[in-house]
């Protein structure tokens, strides 16, 4: 995949900041007709604590990679897989601008700073599924396009109800091309099974997803899969079943399928990520992680980054060692718990937390070495300023966009105004 040229880039990015500033009024108006009050103020946690990482064992994921045969084996039998523009001009669906979205909707909206840009998820659509992580053509390539297209990846997993019982995972593609009608199709999470004969659907929560260059990494509760964005296969029967079906292959309704083309596992000592995303402020590229540690617990998250890979041959994996490993090269710990979304741009790093409470907001932190630092709201000057139901942070350079998801709600802010929020 060729990006086009930069003079091109800069004219579709002077366009859409041109679009963001005429929307920004409307959903700030938006935004403050909502309280923000909150009888908490969330404690300090100041600055981050370097970890060694020789200390923590380089937090080790063990490299997998799926047998070129077995996905060429279910190629073949399902058909020639598509790419991300055959899966775009074949949406079905429209996400929902905020005049069109409940006021329960709009009330999971950031109230400080405002978000820019905001959609809703039709709720006969998403009943039955919660949302989990966002990630865009913006982490895919520096030049925040695939190919002519903006795109937006969002993930969910199927609420069984049961606690420890992770449903389906799937992921929405939705054209961005128009900011004013943003359209997209369900592509289910698989895995390979039988040498590539069949499919089982990945079981697992997704809180967090990154798409870089042709691959996607998904985060479960071993560690993360690997999906190939060059290897998206067309459901051919509309069922409620899950792999080979009499007629076809089936998806649980959705039209494509991502089967896995790799995992990482976690390695002894190694932290379960709850979140993750992609740093372009380091050289080479790194994927950033946080821990999954409860908000009431007297435990600190750690946090730590991995290297990706400069080797053409594997374009979007992880660096590893001889043995196969991605080892941190950097680590943090911080004093922040509940964390659910994690960035990290330069020496800052960016946590939100959701709230406490069921109709309660959450909070953003920006940290770094020196010290913590949260917007406030409201006559109390609480912190809970964020989402109440806060999720996965992308930072989409290209446009200077961070893009998260709150309930139902898909949204986007500049970075620069959450700084200047922080600031204040």
């Amino acid at each position: 995949m060729k990006s086009r040229g930069r003079h091109r880039r800069q004219k579709r990015g002077r366009a859409l900041r041109a679009f963001l500033a005429g929307t920004a009024l409307a959903l700030t108006a938006a935004a403050t007709m909502i309280s923000a009050s909150q009888a908490t103020v969330s404690e300090d946690p100041g600055g981050l604590k370097a970890l060694d990482t020789a200390g923590t064992s380089g937090f080790p994921l063990q490299e997998h990679l799926v047998p070129r045969a077995a996905l060429d084996r279910l190629a073949s039998a399902m058909g020639r897989p598509v790419g991300v523009r055959s899966v775009l001009a074949d949406t079905d669906r429209s996400l929902r601008t905020p005049a069109d979205c409940t006021t329960a909707d709009r009330s999971a909206l950031p109230v400080e700073p405002a978000a820019t840009r905001a959609y809703c998820w039709d709720a006969a659509d998403t009943r039955g599924w919660r949302a989990g992580a966002v990630t865009t053509s913006g982490d895919a390539d520096d030049d925040g396009h695939w190919g002519d297209d903006r795109v937006i990846l969002s993930g969910w997993s199927r609420d069984t109800g049961r606690t420890g019982r992770p449903g389906l995972a799937r992921v929405a593609f939705v054209n961005a091309d128009d900011p004013d009608h943003l359209t997209y199709t369900w592509a289910l999470l698989a895995v390979p099974t039988d040498g590539g004969r069949n499919y089982t659907g990945l079981a697992s929560t997704v809180s967090g997803l990154v798409w870089y260059q042709d691959k996607l990494l998904v985060t479960t509760a071993e560690g993360l899969y690997v999906y190939d964005l060059r290897r998206v296969q067309r459901a051919s029967v509309d069922s409620d079943r899950v792999g080979r079906v009499r007629g076809g292959w089936s998806a649980y309704g959705a039209r494509y399928v991502l089967p896995a083309v790799g995992s990482y596992a976690l390695g002894r000592g190694t932290p379960r990520p709850a979140a993750v995303s992609l740093d372009r402020s380091t050289a080479p590229d790194s994927l950033v992680a946080s821990e999954a540690v409860p908000a009431n617990s007297d435990r600190h998250t750690r946090l730590w980054r991995y290297r990706f890979s400069s080797n053409p041959a594997r374009a979007g994996l992880l660096a590893t060692d001889a043995e196969g490993r991605a080892l941190a090269s950097e680590a943090y710990e911080t004093k922040t718990t509940g964390v659910v979304g994690v960035l990290s741009y330069g020496s800052d790093w960016y946590l939100d937390r959701p709230s406490d409470s069921r109709d309660g907001r959450g909070t953003l932190w920006r940290q770094d070495r020196q010290e913590g630092k949260a917007t406030e709201c409201g006559s109390d000057d609480s912190h809970h300023c964020w989402g109440g139901q806060a999720g996965s942070l992308s930072f989409w350079e290209e446009t200077g966009e961070v893009w998260s998801q709150s309930g139902r709600m898909l949204y986007a802010l500049p970075l620069s105004s959450i700084d200047r929020s922080l600031a204040e």
